[in-house]
Formats: C-alpha cells, structure tokens, sequence
C-alpha cells in the first residue's frame, strides 16, 4: 500500500504494517458465491457454542447494559482463581488475549529494542512488537515445533520480550515440559517470557508444558489465556493472563478502564461453572481431531499432529485449495498469510461438519493436483 494524504502524521513503523485478516465470515461467503449452506472451519471457533448457563447469565445481566462493569472484575477473577488455583492479585482481565499480548509488548519493550518470536505463529505477536518500534528476530520452528535453542541462541542484549504460542497457531504443537525447563533457566536476566496459551484447554500431550506452574518462580513469565477457544465466547472478547503479583500491577497500570465488558464478565463466569459444557467441548475436540487424521491418512495427506482445535495439513498450494473449498461453501485458512503458502489450517468442527469438509475435499483435490474427479 502506497503512502496517503495523511501518512507522514502516522509513527513510520505503522506504515509498515497491514491489518489482521481474519477468517471468512459466513455471511460475506453467501454473498460472493451464492451459496446456501457454509460450514465455517477457518477461525478455531467453538463448534458446540457456549454454555447455556454463559447464554442465561448473558440474558440476565441485559438490563444493567447502562451500568458501568466492574473495573476490576473482582467475582470473575475469583472464579478464575478458584479455576487454577492462582491468587487473584496474579491475574489480570484483557479484552481478548490479544490485549494481554499488547498490555506485554508496551510494557516490557523500549522502542527500538528487540522482540523473539517462533516463525511462523500467530501474526499479533508481530504486528504489535512493530506498532511499538520493535525490532522483531523471527526464529523458524524446528519441524513444527517451536525452537527453543534457536530462541536462546537469537536473543540480543536489547531483547527485552520472547513471546511462544503454547500450543502454537498454526502448528498446533505444544511445548515439552523437560526441553521448556532447561530453556527457562537458560534465559538471561531481563528477558520476559510471554506464553500464549489460548489453546491449552485442548492439549493432551503428557510432556505438554502448563504455563500456570511456573509464573511464580525466579524468571518472569506471563501467560495469556482466553474465553475465545474451547470457553465458546469469542464475540464478547475477553482473555486474562496470569503473572507475578508485581508483574500484574504493572500491566494494570497502563490496562484501559473497563476493559472487561460486564456482559462477558457475567458469561465468562457462568461459562467457568459448567464442568458439564466444557468437558464435552473437549470431548467433540478429541474425536474430530482422530476423525481428521484417520482421513488425512486415507488421503495420504501428511499433517501436523495437534494439541490444540485445529490440524495443520500440507496440500500444495494452500491459496487454490482454500478458493476451491470456497465453491463448495467450506471456509478453511490458507496458512499462507502466516508463511507456509503449501498449507492449510482446518479447524475441527462437529462430526457433521467434518463429514462436509471430507466430501468438498475429496471432490477438488484430484483436480487441483491435476488428477481427475
């Protein structure tokens, strides 16, 4: 994009970014295409929605929409606390994750200092490492997994800030406990460590590394949470993180006021409540995630085995088949936009859902690979 009217008003390092692209929406699909039925597998959105307990208490908290929230979010933050067993002065309410990882990116790093992320991965890390005069070191993942070593290696006397998706988008690996504790006590005095786990609720890796275990210990660690994934209340935005109490005070300084909308104050603790909702979140999760490898299997499709609700798979030009997909009303995400252009992330869905993709699939591979239908 060239530069405007108004661009020599913008910080130079704004002009270098493009915005975050999101997956398809539904609607948008049936207006290009015409098409009636769209299964949407592109955002790693719940497919069993929310707790209807999170619905009823969303319903009942609609007549106080005049009222300003709770700025602190004292009841939900209890109920967190109550969750994983962490004090309520070591967590801190975002809207969304995503403001956990800026609250990170504006409060540890000085302009001009450095950044290192795992390449690919989730595209806010840089994006916001950038919009603070950040110099961003992108380390590639090692297979699929994130780098460890290469991390270490990458780190510079003014890095500042490492940030790992745990597990990562759009691998779906989780970091191994052993290999992450010896990482840890590696890293240099200075250097936060920002983990991203808005897919941890999914994983099922025994070796898988649990973010929450370590944020009291002698290096700074952060982790960021969300209600997004397997909580089913992506809409109303809200994340946490939890850190040292020091850390979270900090964070809260520069945090807006209000940040946690009342509404998805009240769903998200109703939402924490249902044992019953989320176990079967994660039950639909696992089975559609053996569903899919039994079928990339059949299909001799290699994959990325996956802790998280999406599968990473190698197809070739994942640009053409995420159009083709399109035709047949299936959404997926090409990862090329995250620099893997001969992949494809799809999120698991209902068995349903899957079946619909698996068909669409079966029916435009051939011909993309120049094979007949």
């Amino acid at each position: 994009m060239g530069k405007g009217r108004f661009s020599g008003l913008v910080a130079p390092q704004i002009l270098e970014l493009s915005p975050y692209k999101p997956g398809k929406p539904i609607e948008e699909l049936k207006r290009e295409r015409g098409v009636e039925r769209v299964v949407k597998l592109a955002s790693n959105e719940s497919p069993v929605g929310p707790s209807p307990a999170a619905v009823k208490a969303l319903n009942e908290f609609a007549p106080k929409m005049n009222i300003y929230p709770d700025g602190f979010g004292y009841e939900l933050k209890v109920a967190i606390s109550e969750k994983w067993g962490v004090g309520i002065d070591s967590i801190v309410l975002g809207n969304g994750s995503s403001e956990i990882i800026e609250m990170c990116v504006r409060l540890f790093v000085k302009p001009g200092g450095s950044v290192v992320l795992a390449n690919p991965s989730f595209s806010i890390y840089k994006l916001a490492a950038i919009a603070q005069g950040a110099k961003v070191i992108d380390v590639q993942l090692d297979g699929h997994g994130v780098d460890l070593g290469g991390i270490l290696a990458s780190i510079e006397a003014d890095t500042s800030l490492v940030i790992i998706g745990n597990p990562n988008n759009p691998t779906g690996t989780s970091l191994v406990k052993s290999e992450w504790e010896d990482f840890l006590a590696a890293m240099p005095e200075g250097v936060v460590i920002l983990l991203d786990e808005a897919y941890a609720e999914y994983a099922e890796s025994r070796e898988a590394v649990d973010g929450i275990e370590y944020i009291g210990g002698g290096k700074p660690v952060v982790v960021a949470r969300t209600f997004s994934k397997a909580y089913g209340l992506a809409a109303l935005r809200l994340g946490y993180g939890f850190a040292h109490p020091e850390l979270v005070d900090y964070m809260n300084r520069l945090r807006l006021p209000f940040n946690a909308n009342g509404a998805a104050q009240a769903a998200a603790k109703a939402a924490l409540a249902d044992e019953e909702h989320i176990a079967r979140a994660l039950r639909v999760n696992a089975e559609g995630r053996r569903k899919l490898y039994d079928f990339f299997d059949a299909e001799g499709i290699q994959y990325v085995p996956s802790d998280a609700n999406f599968i990473l798979a190698l197809v070739g030009d994942g640009d053409a088949l995420f159009e083709a997909m399109l035709d047949e009303g299936v959404i997926i995400r090409s990862a090329a936009s995250f620099g893997a252009p001969g992949w494809v992330r799809v999120t698991i869905g209902l068995p349903e859902e899957l079946d619909i993709f698996m068909d669409a699939f079966r029916k435009v591979y051939p011909r993309l690979k120049g094979g007949v239908e």
